[in-house]
């Protein structure tokens, strides 16, 4: 009885040491920190171009505004004009007056231009285009004027040539001129055109007297200062 009280109190003592072995034996591995890399290749990089957007297959060419016309205008040399032909873009752009007077235009060749009302060529091309286009339609506009020049010379700020592209007095193109130097003779200012000559007296114009002189300069006109 004594040996059998004496193995229960041992297995009683001994009970919480079993308890706490068993649960250190199933404690789980610690980690290693390892990690194992993936075999996975990540997709390749596309290779297909961006579709750009699309553009008109006809897009308008650039061109220049129409200039200020004067009523009394006509063509000359070195004009720049522009010739419109309606839904015909190969024969239609900007074209420059030659030195001949002749412009020359696809499809219809040279076009004699200068002297003409831009109405008058109008008529020209459009009779043209007829024989190769069955609804001609032209339309004949001014870009520049470079034809309609004055010319001041002799005692001013600075001789040349200047555009006539509206109305213009003699005083007006003495002052584009840079006006007269110390030793211009202003009461001896000549105005040639043509076979004609005008004489001009600057000192009187500027006092208010005579205003007459002081006439609307013409394409081609000469101011000579002496």
């Amino acid at each position: 009885m004594t040996f059998r009280c004496a193995i229960l109190v041992t297995v009683i003592t001994l009970a919480p040491y079993v308890a706490w072995a068993q649960d250190t034996t199933r404690q789980p591995a610690p980690s290693t920190g390892a990690v194992t890399p993936s075999t996975t290749k990540p997709p390749a990089p596309s290779t297909t171009k961006p579709t750009p957007p699309a553009t008109p297959a006809t897009a308008p060419a650039t061109q220049s505004p129409a200039a200020a016309v004067p009523t009394d205008y006509r063509i000359g040399t070195e004009d720049v004009l522009g010739i419109l032909f309606w839904r015909e873009m190969e024969m239609s752009g900007d074209v420059t007056v030659r030195p001949d007077g002749i412009i020359t235009l696809p499809l219809l060749g040279d076009v004699r231009a200068v002297g003409l009302t831009t109405d008058q060529l109008k008529d020209i091309l459009q009779k043209s285009a007829a024989k190769i286009l069955t609804d001609a339609n032209v339309t004949v506009v001014v870009r520049q004027i470079n034809s309609r020049k004055v010319y001041v010379t002799g005692q001013v700020g600075m001789s040349g040539a200047y555009p006539l592209v509206g109305p213009r007095t003699v005083v007006q193109a003495i002052a584009m001129a840079g006006g007269l130097t110390e030793y211009a003779k202003g009461e001896e200012i000549l105005i040639v055109r043509g076979s004609m000559t005008f004489k001009f007296n600057y000192k009187e114009v500027l006092r208010g007297r005579r205003l007459e002189q002081n006439i609307q300069l013409q394409p081609g006109d000469q101011v000579l200062v002496p």
